[in-house]
């Protein structure tokens, strides 16, 4: 079994990703709590205007060094400390995010195939298939959310959330590898 040879469940398993995000991304409730407004939106959009796209913390510490400085100590101990991404202006461009997002659940279909067909032989039953498609597609889709949380204070309710959101993909996608297979 060679990854070519499954295109198929690669591909319908990519598409059966990207219609459970739609789903939990428009239509399921519990993503809608992880981004708060801030107290005074429009003197934050005026204090990060003029930033080009980018990433940005503050208080900016380049040299570790620096943490031995009383005036850099009290600048964390006052606050706040933040890990700011600021994005082209305009209107956000869905359809480029919907391709970029398309693309990379058929990367993770592609690395599902690949450890498949590694690990499992032709004629495999469809648990066998399942567990390693879905193993993968898990630690795919999940994980590196962990370290968001660890590093930069990513609530870890969203990260929570984020796992429920990799185990359906995941399921998804050991479903149809497994069926397809």
């Amino acid at each position: 079994m060679t990854i070519i040879t499954l295109w198929q469940p690669i591909l319908v398993s990519a598409v059966f990703a990207f219609i459970a995000g739609a789903v939990i991304w428009m239509i399921m409730p519990w993503h809608k709590s992880d981004w708060s407004k801030t107290s005074d939106e429009e003197g934050v959009r005026a204090a990060l205007k003029d930033l080009a796209p980018g990433q940005y913390n503050t208080p900016h510490c380049p040299d570790p060094a620096d943490f031995k400085n009383p005036d850099m100590q009290q600048k964390f101990k006052d606050g706040p400390v933040a890990f700011i991404t600021i994005l082209p202006s305009g209107l956000p461009t869905m359809g480029t995010k919907l391709g970029l997002m398309f693309a990379y659940n058929i990367l993770v279909a592609v690395v599902c195939a690949y450890f498949v067909s590694r690990t499992v032989s032709v004629g495999a039953d469809y648990l066998a298939v399942f567990r390693v498609s879905g193993a993968v597609a898990f630690a795919a889709y999940g994980m590196a959310y962990i370290q968001e949380s660890i590093w930069f204070g990513r609530p870890w309710s969203a990260t929570a959330k984020t796992f429920l959101d990799a185990l359906i993909y995941a399921s998804l996608t050991g479903g149809v590898f497994g069926w397809l297979v």
